[in-house]
């Protein structure tokens, strides 16, 4: 038997359970301290509890749709683009469906495709990061220079070329949108990865001969999660404003299916905006809401995660 197999069963005899369960429960304290100075940092930070207030509200409001609508979102009435009344609460449309019920699914939808692009982008942007940051050399050149040339399209050009040529609906915005918000994210991660690659407990998990992947999924990526969570609340803010504006544009959700954007869409005409304020103006105040509770509480976020604060 070899020297160092022996020394490891040598060191594995001599540290007793104790010892084991004492570092064990140390490390959940530190674990449990972190956490609540997280939490307590993040509720100082009043704008962000009240977006994050609001993101919840929201987001009730999103999944309980169709117990909350009034009317089937495309269900058309006998009244053409009424104002608001006791049987309509927010009016109805050109064609006679209830401003209210579509507005709830709208909202249901861009939240669908705000939290589902970044998921993708997250997940895709934090694996090559680590990946490029960690082992660094050609593969780090050569996934930086697949990133570079990503953030050198014209962004919205380019959606709106691909979205007409595959079809706009909410798979195909997903995956466009997540196509070219992970370079951004890439670069984030791997200047994190990095840096902390160079930290002493990582180069001990190197010298002890712990695998590539335990070492960048157990010990890099939860050190490098503070930066990532930020940007995700950021990029779900500006997901919903990039479908809104492909779907303002017309190259987004298509009616009859309801969306922020597109109800901004068919309220484009010079005699809705000045005589029909109830077609626009809440789905504009919707957006504005969703945008601003994301962005306060990514804010908040940062703050609390920041080690220098």
């Amino acid at each position: 038997m070899s020297v160092t197999k022996l020394s490891k069963l040598s060191w594995r005899k001599e540290v007793p359970a104790s010892d084991m369960n004492e570092s064990s429960e140390q490390a959940d304290y530190v674990v449990e301290k972190y956490v609540s100075q997280i939490k307590r940092k993040f509720f100082k930070h009043k704008m962000g509890v009240w977006g994050c207030i609001i993101t919840l509200l929201l987001l009730s409001v999103g999944l309980l749709a169709p117990w909350l609508a009034p009317y089937q979102p495309n269900e058309v009435t006998a009244s053409f683009s009424a104002p608001p009344s006791l049987t309509n609460w927010l009016g109805t449309d050109q064609v006679g469906r209830d401003v209210l019920s579509r507005l709830i699914y709208g909202m249901r939808i861009s939240l669908l495709i705000g939290f589902f692009t970044v998921i993708i982008y997250v997940i895709f942007g934090s694996l090559i990061g680590m990946l490029a940051g960690y082992f660094g050399g050609w593969l780090d050149t050569l996934i930086m220079r697949i990133t570079d040339i990503f953030l050198s399209f014209p962004y919205m050009l380019v959606v709106l070329v691909i979205v007409s040529v595959l079809g706009a609906d909410v798979f195909t915005i997903i995956l466009v949108l997540a196509l070219f918000k992970w370079p951004t994210l890439a670069m984030l991660v791997r200047s994190s990865v990095m840096s902390i690659k160079q930290t002493d407990y990582v180069r001990a998990s190197i010298t002890l001969g712990y695998s590539t992947p335990r070492i960048l999924f157990r010990h890099i990526l939860p050190n490098a999660a503070a930066p990532i969570i930020v940007n995700a609340t950021f990029g779900i803010a500006g997901t919903i404003l990039s479908e809104a504006g492909l779907s303002f544009l017309g190259m987004g959700i298509k009616s009859p299916q309801a969306s922020l954007g597109n109800m901004l869409h068919d309220a484009q005409s010079l005699t809705v905006l000045t005589e029909q304020p109830w077609l626009w103006v809440p789905a504009g105040v919707v957006i504005l809401m969703i945008v601003l509770s994301f962005n306060f509480v990514g804010d908040g976020l940062r703050d609390a995660l920041d080690a220098k604060a």
